[in-house]
């Protein structure tokens, strides 16, 4: 059986997830809503480490303004579940 903690980081994950595909998000509004100073909430270093968003950088804009959007595997996630 999985730990609250392990089901509360998955279930954290998926809702980054959702947001992230919802709409045009940009590296600024994904700090400002998912950044954090908790080792146990780490959702945005989580999916950035493990391949599932990426930063669509354009090489003119600053950071702030460079999108975050779902990778082929974080988008399998979403849509299947799983890895």
């Amino acid at each position: 059986m999985h730990e609250p903690t392990e089901q509360a980081a998955g279930l954290a994950l998926r809702q980054f997830l959702t947001w992230v595909a919802a709409c045009p998000r940009t590296y600024a509004d994904t700090m400002e809503a998912w950044r954090s100073t908790c080792p146990r909430l780490s959702v945005w270093e989580d999916a950035l480490g493990d391949g599932l968003v990426r930063i669509d950088t354009d090489g003119r804009s600053a950071m702030s303004g460079s999108r975050v959007v779902l990778t082929s595997r974080g988008q399998a996630l979403l849509d299947h579940g799983c890895s």
